[in-house]
């Protein structure tokens, strides 16, 4: 995969932190620790794009009472098959 460079300014605590996690061997450089984050950054954007799609369509067409009722079992039942 093409790779681009790119310079970034990070306040000295914020700095400590990422060498931090560096040293304690979580990434192995502090580029792959700043790429990890933009890619967490990514995939939390995604999900919110997703989630907001979902409640438009629940908003554009709402779920029937009888749908309501059967997911509130359905989660009575999952929640009831859990070894907790």
């Amino acid at each position: 995969m093409a790779s681009e460079q790119i310079a970034v300014r990070l306040p000295k605590d914020l700095l400590e932190k990422l060498d931090g996690l560096v040293r304690a061997g979580l990434y192995e450089s502090r580029a792959a620790a700043v790429r990890a984050g933009v890619e967490t950054i990514a995939l939390i954007e995604r999900r919110r794009e997703v989630d907001r799609s979902i409640v438009e369509g629940y908003q554009r067409t709402p779920p029937t009472p009888a749908e309501e009722t059967s997911a509130l079992e359905s989660i009575r039942q999952a929640i009831a098959e859990e070894p907790w």
